[in-house]
């Protein structure tokens, strides 16, 4: 009697196939959400889930249909709840697929157009814009467009559509300036945007001395292939943020050389 209770534990290659790709696909969906504030949700799900299958072993059919019931409305929820995460995850698989050469290829192919490179003398504009910014301590958030489209972020701002140019960036992040309050956008050799408003990231892991410009970095850079630069107006670091890790710039001539590569310009060997 007791050896039929527990008859559902013979189990086949097939059983156990299924039994890792499950724990695989936890094991992704709980790195993916680690930190957010979905965590504890997937947690909870997570307890049904099982408390489900213990009541099917044991043939307790009123808590089983109750529990089926409960499952089959929250993958509704789910879809609701998750929503962001949901988008966030397809936007980096989008992105991964895209920095491929294939990838690019088909794009251009698609939509015939290609995201062109920056100049190295718009990277030295770039560049010293942000090193006279900081030293003043001016605040700064600046984002690097790659593949993904930025067009709703855009229009939360006013376009400009200009060359980029160190002192038209310091105006545009100056503190009695009406477009400071927001990030500037970058695409190519042209500033397409500025005051423009970026998602913030939903982590709680955050350290404590970055400010909401570092959490709107992180947020714009979990979302799409974007990468921004942050000054802080507090202390006058800087900051690049990428795939949602911040690196601490220690010289000018670190962040040319994540600018070069960011954007796909040639490196200079000259000093900043």
């Amino acid at each position: 009697m007791v050896l039929g209770i527990f008859s559902f534990l013979q189990v086949s290659l097939a059983d156990v196939l299924d039994v890792l790709l499950l724990a695989l696909m936890i094991f992704v969906v709980f790195r993916w959400i680690r930190g957010s504030s979905a965590m504890s949700i997937f947690l909870a799900i997570m307890s049904l889930f099982i408390i489900r299958v213990l009541v099917a072993a044991f043939n307790m059919r009123l808590m089983r249909a109750l529990l089926d019931m409960v499952l089959d409305v929250g993958v509704i929820a789910l879809i609701v709840i998750f929503q962001p995460e949901i988008r966030k995850f397809l936007i980096k698989i989008g992105n991964r697929y895209m920095e491929g050469a294939k990838g690019k290829s088909f794009a251009e192919k698609l939509f015939g157009k290609r995201n062109q490179a920056m100049g190295s003398e718009s990277v030295n504009e770039l560049t010293e814009a942000c090193r006279r910014m900081s030293e003043d301590k001016t605040g700064a958030l600046i984002v690097l467009v790659h593949n993904s489209p930025l067009e709703e972020i855009i229009n939360t701002g006013d376009k400009i559509d200009a060359v980029v140019h160190r002192r038209l960036l310091m105006n545009l992040f100056f503190k009695n300036s009406p477009l400071h309050d927001g990030a500037v956008v970058i695409s190519s050799d042209r500033i397409v945007a500025a005051r423009c408003t970026l998602p913030i990231t939903e982590k709680n892991d955050i350290p404590a001395q970055f400010g909401m410009r570092h959490k709107a970095a992180i947020g714009m850079t979990e979302e799409t292939d974007a990468d921004v630069v942050v000054v802080s107006e507090e202390t006058g670091r800087i900051s690049f943020v990428r795939n949602g890790s911040v690196t601490p710039i220690k010289n000018i001539n670190e962040l040319k050389l994540l600018l070069n590569e960011s954007m796909g310009a040639k490196a200079e060997t000259a000093n900043a």
